[in-house]
């Protein structure tokens, strides 16, 4: 006891404001119900589990911890189950999903000789209880992130049209059961239109369940924008769902009551039978069918071990979960993270608080992954009481989703993401932390230039080059194999449409399109209209093709599954693409200015070709498109802008890719540039291109700041620098033995797989397939298995390696 009254200095009493990571090690998965338990450092108040907390005395002098340690209790099996109030899983007021619970003990420790003193006590200090008290009852800073983002996902809005609602006086009267939609035989999942009283079935959930989205088409048909879901009215009206298909969200209709009464139904008889859409979704994405949707019933064996751990759904993280396996599963990372990086590494070069550090979380995922220390069976049982020896808990990543989602509003939620944008917004961030030094900077393995060739109606030409880590790629579905199969599959479907009969899930046709047709199309030539010629002093039509200057260790494609149909609908392509096992894509490289190819000439008069490019406006088609698809419209006018008005999808391209620039919120001047400073990222860029910096400055400056453009001024200005010895030809020329962007050869082996399964990149699941050991692996959240069918014709994003 006189041990610690000597280091009272050394323990706080903890404020409101301070993060209390009791439930989680800062540097493993450790956690109080491991072995060691958790020692908590009563000045910091970071985790630490028993082989680690010696590391933060080494570093920090902090002595004095509290040593919480878990058991699992015997509790009766019938146990009454909580009422839930709070949309959530596994935290407080939310649904109870029976899992075990654990009694906790507590010990004052003292390092390094690991002195234990048992609380509570009245012997220890009142400063030392107080701040062991305040700990204990203290919501921990993992529970607190994640109730907040299950609150702000689910709090719902006033609708704006339930006030102004008109209601047709046609007689309708809705009985309180017995209901079936108007337009089929569907008897579940209906909705009641505020407006007339139609009753229609909901949208087709991504696991084939659901309605036929009859309602939805019945507002596009009359632009009645209010329908509730029957069967989750009850008195309690706040627990209604209610859709208003305008604002495309579920909204409170605080006239409800007022609505339903015109259709003569008394709330209060009704009892809830449904749950709700958002209950429904969380219900599918915490308990989907794993045969059914993953691997058509195939039984799959669990495998354990480094490198098959799996990881924990945080509650719609599988967007998440998916890219890090498979990027956990290139030698880049491997190597970066966790063969070249210990833990202990990252930890004593991490800030006083490694747990916002991603440089510390990164190492921390990767070692969780790949030590095979957390892939263990799981000894908890199962629904049926049975010990679910062939599954494993997984490590859950609340550590790294927190650091690497900090400030952004999409990634910091509980909303289902895109898994696209996840890995841009990945990359962006491991970059920046990396200060682009291709040593140590894994997403270089994935980067390559992208070459542009345009050629004028004169005869001339331009080079365009850029950097990316993705190539997105069409899918031309009139290059189908399966044509005659498709057309009488249609003609069937016509026929049994006729009769009021549907098509069988197992008796659909999809179109088959190979990938190479998908790559042929990326490179086919292109039309770009609106092209300034230098050699013509005016606008035209340009032809446009694109090849790769460099092919990286990795090839990341992405297969474009969503289109924009009339109206700006999105629609997911129901499309299989034949992906081979191996590809050569040596054909796709381009070669640069050719002998007897001339370049484009400089404008005429000083400046006159640059003001041409600065007073670039944005095409309103364009713009109203990407706002269309809820992008925000400065951001669409600027994508617009910087791609030359190209089109549609080079500026979604763009716009993705800079979604996360720190200027992207910063006004149009002069056609599109965001102002006059340069942002130090994008000279580093340049600087990291080979370019000298003052050249860099000069070039963001002349180019709004765009790194494109820049570069594009760069090779047309040869005279910018006396130091830049650099003739017309080689200016458009990239030095591919560069040791920041890798190249050699075009031949590559399909390694990894990201799929999806929905009718939105925000909805739905995504699971990932991975090649170990030329064996397929599938990672589905936290199981993890031998993969006996794997999706390869269905992937939304493939990964490749170079062989």
């Amino acid at each position: 006891m006189e041990l610690l009254r000597a280091h009272l200095s050394k323990v706080r009493i903890p404020e409101p404001t301070n993060r209390i990571h009791k439930e989680e090690c800062c540097v493993s998965f450790d956690t109080p119900r491991s072995e060691g338990g958790l020692y908590v450092d009563m000045s910091s108040f970071l985790g630490f589990g028993k082989d680690f907390v010696g590391w933060n005395y080494e570093k920090t002098g902090n002595l004095v911890y509290l040593h919480i340690k878990q058991n699992k209790k015997e509790v009766a099996e019938d146990r009454p189950l909580k009422k839930p109030t709070l949309l959530a899983i596994g935290v407080e007021g939310g649904f109870d999903n029976n899992e075990a619970e654990y009694e906790s003990t507590y010990n004052i420790v003292i390092l390094p000789d690991f002195v234990s003193l048992p609380f509570p006590s009245v012997e220890l200090p009142e400063k030392v209880r107080l701040a062991v008290d305040t700990i204990i009852i203290a919501e921990s800073s993992s529970k607190k992130d994640q109730l907040s983002a299950w609150t702000a996902s689910d709090k719902k809005k006033v609708s704006s049209y339930a006030l102004t609602l008109q209601q047709i006086p046609n007689g309708v009267k809705v009985p309180p059961s017995g209901w079936q939609c108007s337009k089929c035989d569907k008897t579940e999942n209906l909705w009641l239109n505020l407006t007339d009283g139609t009753v229609l079935c909901g949208r087709r959930n991504w696991d084939g369940s659901g309605g036929n989205g009859h309602a939805v088409e019945y507002y596009n048909e009359t632009g009645y924008p209010l329908a509730v879901k029957l069967g989750t009215i009850t008195a309690d009206l706040e627990g209604a769902d209610v859709y208003s298909y305008p604002e495309d969200d579920s909204v409170e209709d605080p006239l409800l009551a007022q609505h339903l009464s015109h259709f003569g139904i008394d709330f209060s008889s009704l009892q809830k039978t449904e749950m709700t859409t958002a209950e429904r979704e969380l219900d599918q994405n915490v308990n989907f069918d794993w045969n059914r949707i993953q691997e058509s019933g195939q039984e799959v064996e669990p495998l354990f071990g480094p490198g098959f751990t799996g990881l924990a759904n945080l509650g719609n993280s599988c967007y998440m979960a998916s890219i890090m396996q498979v990027m956990f599963s290139t030698r880049s990372f491997i190597e970066r993270y966790y063969e070249r990086q210990s833990l202990r590494a990252a930890f004593e070069t991490s800030p006083a608080d490694p747990t916002v550090d991603l440089n510390m979380q990164l190492t921390k995922l990767g070692h969780g992954l790949l030590s095979g220390k957390y892939s263990v069976p799981a000894q908890d049982k199962d629904e049926d009481g049975k010990t679910a020896s062939d599954k494993q808990v997984g490590i859950p990543p609340r550590m790294f989703k927190s650091v690497i989602a900090a400030n952004h509003p999409e990634f910091s939620s509980m909303r289902q993401q895109d898994a696209l944008e996840f890995f841009l917004h990945l990359f962006d961030q491991v970059e920046r932390v990396n200060n682009g030094s291709s040593e140590s900077d894994p997403t270089k393995s994935f980067k390559f230039v992208l070459e542009e060739r345009l050629q004028c109606p004169s005869g001339r030409v331009a080079y365009n080059k850029r950097s990316d880590c993705i190539l997105s790629l069409n899918i031309p579905l009139n290059h189908a194999t399966n044509k005659e199969e498709l057309q009488a599959f249609n003609k069937k479907k016509s026929e049994m449409s006729l009769e009021g009969k549907e098509i069988a899930g197992d008796e659909i046709v999809r179109p088959r399109v190979p990938l190479e047709a998908c790559l042929s199309s990326f490179s086919a030539p292109e039309e770009v209209h609106d092209f300034y010629s230098s050699a013509l002093n005016a606008k035209t039509t340009a032809i446009k093709t694109a090849g790769l200057k460099t092919f990286p260790d990795y090839l990341v494609l992405h297969m474009r599954k969503f289109v924009m149909e009339a109206g700006w609908v999105p629609k997911k392509l129901d499309v299989y693409i034949d992906v081979p096992d191996i590809i050569d894509i040596s054909h796709m490289r381009s070669k640069g200015l050719q002998p007897g190819e001339e370049l484009l000439p400089e404008a005429g008069p000083k400046g006159e070709e640059k003001d041409e490019k600065m007073d670039v406006l944005p095409n309103e088609d364009i713009v109203g498109q990407l706002a269309g698809m809820g992008f925000n419209y400065l951001h669409c006018q600027k994508a617009a802008v910087n791609t030359s008005n190209t089109g549609v999808e080079e500026a979604m391209n763009w716009l993705l890719s800079h979604m996360d620039d720190p200027d992207i919120d910063d006004p149009i001047v002069s056609g599109g540039g965001s102002k006059d400073s340069v942002d130090q990222s994008s000279v580093d860029t340049l600087v990291s291109f080979g370019f000298q910096e003052d050249v860099a400055r000069k070039a963001l400056k002349a180019s709004g700041g765009n790194i494109e453009k820049a570069t594009d001024w760069i090779f047309s200005h040869p005279e910018a620098s006396n130091s830049m010895d650099t003739d017309a030809s080689a200016s458009n020329s990239v030095q591919t033995d560069d040791p920041i962007v890798p190249d050699g050869s075009g031949k590559y082996k399909l390694m990894g797989m990201v799929s999806h399964m929905g009718t939105s990149t925000h909805c739905g699941h995504y699971v990932a397939h991975v090649l170990k050991d030329n064996k397929w692996v599938i990672f589905n959240d936290s199981k993890v298995g031998a993969s006996v069918n794997p999706p390869k014709e269905l992937a939304y994003l493939y990964f490749f390696q170079r062989i």
